[in-house]
């Protein structure tokens, strides 16, 4: 499974799950630190101005550990509407 963070400019982030690995809290956090640091990189203004992140409600992504990452960097949670593929097209497959 792939994780891609993306802004206007480019893909900021490319996080790849190890074959027979789960996405749990510690590691959704842990792929955040990489993504801090490569906005770092990329985009350092960025980490100044501040983050606006749009995930889903997935457990991983409400858990209190990420929760508690996100207050501790300042980053803003953009809501996810279910099913609104106006926000995310490359989340929805066409039938």
């Amino acid at each position: 499974m792939a994780t891609v963070f993306w802004d206007a400019k480019g893909v900021i982030l490319l996080d790849i799950l190890p074959q027979g690995q789960c996405i749990n809290a510690a590691r959704y956090c842990s792929t955040l630190d990489r993504l801090k640091e490569a906005i770092h990189r990329k985009r350092p203004g960025l980490l100044r101005t501040g983050v606006v992140l749009q995930h889903d409600n997935a457990t991983p992504h409400s858990a209190n550990l990420t929760q508690q990452w996100l207050q501790r960097y300042g980053w803003e949670i953009l809501p996810h509407p279910a099913l609104s593929p106006d926000l995310a097209p490359s989340d929805f497959q066409s039938v």
